[in-house]
């Protein structure tokens, strides 16, 4: 049999790839969402905690971030030599305080990452680059969590201005646009200077920008941070939306 002739460009091989390693909870819903926020060249390896029968609550938050699950969801994405591992969840990252957090990276370095993230941690290196000291804040979570975050935020020294919560033990990927602007334009304080959206399985990507030209302050989400936080440390660029963000890397360390 003849086989037609193909025309393949004279380069060799794909993009060279970059990877990072991410670990998500067993409910994470918004991988497509993950993926916008990255330049093509970047690949992301996603490991996710072991499924547990609880709503979003202070309990889920504690059992996703049990540290022989962060260590082994680590060592199943080290085989593609990922350059970063990032875990991929704020409330797990910010329920027990800020030594926490720390620690947390400490497992997945200690497991053999080359270097580690958490998205709370983000949040705090973006606060601390855009010299951020108010905000308000709009998470998913029940009351008492979301306390949680504002006492992450108080040993950060930020000022929680303003706050709302949407109560929400499940489902959260499924919220709609509409809902999260609405409630994002509600929980907007005038002395804030930034507003943050907690939560990576709560869609925010296409509303980043409408909101920061609205409000003219920047507009911080869960995955945008964590992201950014991964691409900053591979000396990238993030990809998407969130003019603040995007102009952050250029600052001074």
């Amino acid at each position: 049999m003849d086989f037609p002739a193909l025309n393949i460009p004279a380069f060799d091989g794909p993009l060279a790839q970059r990877g990072i390693g991410v670990i998500a909870p067993f409910d994470l819903a918004l991988e497509r969402e993950l993926w916008r926020w990255v330049p093509m060249e970047v690949s992301l390896h996603l490991a996710r905690t072991p499924y547990e029968p609880v709503p979003v609550s202070m309990e889920m938050a504690h059992l996703v971030s049990n540290s022989a699950h962060l260590a082994a969801a680590t060592r199943d994405v080290l085989h593609v030599e990922p350059e970063v591992v990032a875990y991929l969840c704020t409330s797990g990252s910010f329920v027990n305080g800020l030594d926490a957090e720390r620690s947390l990276c400490k497992v997945i370095c200690d497991a053999g990452a080359p270097d580690a993230v958490t998205t709370s941690g983000a949040l705090a290196e973006v606060l601390r680059k855009l010299n951020l000291g108010r905000l308000s804040i709009l998470t998913p979570y029940d009351a008492d969590l979301t306390a949680k975050l504002r006492d992450f935020l108080d040993e950060l020294g930020v000022t929680t201005v303003s706050s709302d919560h949407l109560g929400l033990g499940g489902g959260i990927w499924k919220v709609g646009y509409r809902t999260i602007a609405e409630r994002i334009l509600a929980a907007n304080h005038d002395a804030a200077e930034a507003i943050f959206i907690s939560c990576t399985n709560l869609p925010t990507y296409d509303v980043i920008d409408p909101l920061e030209d609205a409000l003219d302050k920047p507009v911080l989400t869960a995955n945008q941070l964590t992201m950014w936080a991964c691409l900053h440390r591979m000396g990238l660029p993030i990809v998407g939306p969130g003019r603040w963000l995007r102009e952050v890397s250029s600052l001074p360390e």
